[in-house]
C-alpha cells in the first residue's frame, strides 16, 4: 500500500511537470505562430484581396481557425479541458458579447468559437511583434483611441461583427472581485444593443491575474464557457430616461450579476 501510495505521488508529480513543460510549449508555439502568420498568410492576403472589409473578415476567419487549433492542442497536451454551453446562441450576428476575465487565455477562447469576431486589444499588441500582424490585419480596436473608442465599437456592431468585451477592463482580482468598467455599458445603450453575457468558469483556478505561467495547478485546468441568454437594454433606457442613466444602472445590474454567477459557482 505504501508502494502504490508512494508511486501516485510520482505520477501525480511527472504529470505536473508534463504540464509546466506544455504550458510553456503552448505559449512559444502561440508566438511563433503569430509570427507566421504576419510574415506569411497576411502579406499574401494584402496581395490578392484589395478591399479592405473583405481582407478583414478573411483574416479574422483565419485567425479564429488559428485559434481553434491552439485550444485544441492545448486539451491534447493535457493543460486544460473545457465545455461550452449555449454555443447555438453566438450564431447570431451584432452581437455584444460580455464576459468576465479570470485567465490568461478567455480572449483566445472566445475568439476560436465566435463567428465574425471583433474585440478591443491592447495598444501595445499593436507594437508586440508576435501580435501585430494578427490584430492588424483583422482590424481590431485598440483601447488607446480615447474618446473615439466607444464610436469604434458602436460603428463594428453596425457591420455586423460580433463584439466581444471583458467590462472588468483586466484580469479579474486574485481575490476574486469582480468591478466593471462603464464603458461596455455605454456600449450597449449608445447602440442600443442587448448584452449577450458569457460566464467564464476556471477550476482550479490557472493563469490569472498576477500568477506565473509556471504556476500551473495540481491538476489539468478544467474551463466552463457558458453563454446566457440575452440582457435587453432597452428596460434600462427606458427606467433611466437618459443614457447617461442607463449606463448606470446597466453598469451596476452587470456588477451584481457577473458576481452573483462568479460566487455561485465557487460555492458549488
Amino acid at each position: 500500500m505504501a508502494a502504490d501510495g508512494a508511486g501516485g505521488v510520482l505520477l501525480k508529480r511527472a504529470n505536473r511537470y508534463w504540464r509546466v513543460l506544455a504550458t510553456g510549449f503552448s505559449f512559444v508555439l502561440f508566438a511563433v505562430g503569430g509570427l507566421l502568420l504576419r510574415v506569411t498568410v497576411f502579406p499574401v492576403m494584402n496581395l490578392l484581396i484589395w478591399e479592405r472589409q473583405l481582407r478583414i473578415v478573411v483574416a479574422r476567419r483565419v485567425i479564429r481557425l488559428a485559434f481553434r487549433g491552439f485550444v485544441g492542442c492545448m486539451r491534447w497536451l493535457g493543460v486544460l479541458n473545457y465545455e461550452i454551453s449555449g454555443l447555438e446562441r453566438l450564431e447570431r450576428q451584432g452581437l455584444l458579447i460580455l464576459a468576465n476575465h479570470p485567465t490568461l487565455i478567455d480572449t483566445v477562447f472566445l475568439m476560436a468559437f465566435v463567428k465574425r469576431a471583433d474585440c478591443i486589444v491592447k495598444g501595445r499588441l499593436w507594437d508586440n511583434p508576435f501580435t501585430r500582424g494578427a490584430v492588424g490585419a483583422a482590424g481590431y480596436i485598440s483601447n488607446d483611441r480615447g474618446s473615439e473608442l466607444i464610436e469604434d465599437c458602436i460603428s463594428s456592431l453596425r457591420r455586423g461583427s460580433n463584439l466581444i468585451v471583458f467590462p472588468e477592463g483586466t484580469r479579474t482580482a486574485g481575490d476574486g472581485q469582480i468591478s466593471l468598467k462603464r464603458g461596455a455599458a455605454n456600449i450597449a445603450v449608445r447602440s442600443s444593443s442587448n448584452v449577450t453575457p458569457v460566464i467564464i468558469r476556471c477550476r482550479p483556478p490557472t493563469l490569472g491575474k498576477g500568477s506565473k505561467w509556471w504556476q500551473v495547478p495540481p491538476v489539468a485546468a478544467h474551463f466552463s464557457i457558458e453563454v446566457k441568454e440575452d440582457i435587453e437594454v432597452q428596460q434600462f433606457l427606458a427606467k433611466a430616461g437618459s443614457e447617461v442613466l442607463a449606463a448606470r444602472h446597466l453598469t451596476a445590474y452587470l456588477q451584481d450579476y457577473f458576481r452573483k454567477e462568479s460566487q455561485g459557482y465557487a460555492a458549488a
